[in-house]
């Protein structure tokens, strides 16, 4: 296959055999050596050279397919994340000044037309009757999961997307790796990109499959290494199934990895390397912490000229490196960097005994009479509690103060039983006991109510009343 630009069919058909390898979801696969001489689209690539495509597919791995084919012909991929009305997707084409779209829906007559050429095509393979041409320098346009206001267009490239993976790292040829996360946010397209271009397969998680249902095809396709947010790790810890896998590598980011989660994958996966990140759409991926603790080491601020520099500045953290985006596609946007090149990822944190630990969003202050606080931190003491699995923080309006905390609380079960009225209402009183023991009284729960389960977004963290 002729290539005259570097783009991610170049570097996937150097990553390996592409016989042993593959793109494998609920419903389908594919093998990605049958994708040297077949596409998605066949002949109607030529219809896209040089456009801005939003990639708008009810299917993951339609996505991955259309960005697989069409990095390097089109000149822009807009990857938009899933479960967006026709109103955002056309409030995104025009910010991305999109002029064709890809799509997978049954019935693409609903995509406004006026906005660009629609194509519409499936997972399924059709032959090609000559190699393609690759000459653009394609930009990468990825969307922020929205959580502190409206979404944003992200714009990376290749390289900045795909650093983290070409750095020296342990080879990863013969690993099926596994994501609970949805490839078309940066998290998931991290996790696709570590699979495809370090010499590995993919497993690819459903929406509409139950956690059960998931983890059985993770462990018929022997998935190696798997990976989600703390919010997707706390739900399978709570199904019961996570002994259907064995993994040899666990991953969590996207959220707050406190003490309490770490412990309890460490103690269902003892023989698993557990790795706790920190990324994000802007800044790209900052770093990965190894030693089973939360937050991550003081010496790891200030190092200028490394790879990644971090900063930190009136507690927030900021992040320059090549992984870093290069602009907003927004139109009223502010600019993404600042002049020095630095990314303020509004994410707080605390030096406390040699190690920062993070505290929560910029965004996420909840304002107690005047005092504020971080729901993250009072979750990550509730958290501690040996009964529960996970936790919610939010604000309630008071008369008096404004605003008043409180928590929602999901609980493991322990066996086949459900906690009694009586159970229950002990354990309130012990997670109270310790919110006071370990919190200022601003930050102590008003009231705690146990609930069977907490909304989780399709990014994969809590759903939160901000977001």
């Amino acid at each position: 296959m002729s290539v005259s630009q570097d783009c991610l069919w170049s570097r996937l058909s150097a990553g390996g055999p592409l016989a042993r390898r593959f793109l494998r979801a609920a419903a389908a696969g594919v093998v990605l050596s049958n994708l040297e001489r077949a596409s998605i689209l066949g002949q109607r690539h030529k219809e896209l050279r040089g456009r801005s495509v939003l990639i708008a597919t009810d299917e993951q791995l339609t996505a991955a397919l259309a960005l697989i084919e069409l990095d390097g012909i089109a000149g822009q991929l807009v990857l938009c994340p899933p479960g967006q009305s026709i109103e955002e997707l056309r409030a995104t084409a025009k910010e991305a000044h999109a002029d064709a779209w890809i799509v997978d829906r049954a019935d693409p007559d609903d995509i406004p037309t006026d906005l660009g050429r629609v194509l519409w095509c499936n997972h399924e393979l059709k032959a090609r009757v000559a190699p393609l041409e690759r000459p653009e320098s394609t930009e990468w346009v990825l969307l922020t999961s929205g959580t502190t206001g409206a979404a944003k267009l992200v714009s990376h490239s290749l390289s900045s997307l795909a650093d983290p993976v070409q750095r020296p790292q342990p080879p990863t040829r013969g690993t099926t790796w596994g994501t609970c996360y949805d490839i078309r946010r940066y998290g998931g397209l991290q996790i696709l990109l570590r699979a495809l271009l370090g010499g590995g397969s993919l497993v690819l998680s459903d929406p509409v499959e139950s956690v059960r249902e998931f983890l059985t095809r993770a462990a018929a396709s022997k998935v190696t290494h798997l990976t989600g947010t703390p919010s997707h790790w706390r739900r399978i810890l709570m199904s019961g199934f996570g002994q259907l896998i064995t993994p040899e590598y666990v991953r969590l980011s996207g959220e707050i990895a406190d003490q309490q989660i770490l412990d309890n994958l460490r103690t269902t996966y003892p023989a698993a390397n557990i790795v706790h990140a920190f990324a994000s759409t802007e800044a790209g991926l900052a770093f990965e912490v190894t030693d089973g603790l939360e937050g991550f080491p003081q010496d790891a601020v200030g190092q200028a000229g490394s790879g990644v520099e971090i900063l930190v500045e009136d507690g927030a953290m900021l992040i320059r490196s090549a992984r870093t985006a290069s602009r907003y596609l927004n139109h009223d946007a502010l600019p993404l960097r600042r002049d020095d090149g630095f990314v303020n990822t509004h994410d707080l944190v605390q030096l406390r005994d040699g190690r920062y630990h993070f505290v929560g969003r910029h965004g996420g202050v909840i304002n107690i009479g005047g005092l504020k606080c971080h729901p993250e931190e009072i979750e990550s003491v509730i958290n501690r509690h040996p009964r529960v699995r996970m936790s919610l923080v939010k604000a309630r309006k008071s008369p008096l103060l404004g605003s008043v905390v409180v928590a929602e609380v999901v609980l493991s079960i322990d066996g086949a039983s459900t906690p009694s009225e009586g159970a229950r209402e002990a354990i309130r009183r012990e997670i109270m006991e310790s919110c006071r023991r370990a919190l200022s009284a601003h930050k102590v729960p008003a009231t705690i109510r146990i609930v069977p389960s907490l909304e989780v977004a399709p990014s994969g963290k809590l759903r939160r009343p901000n977001a």
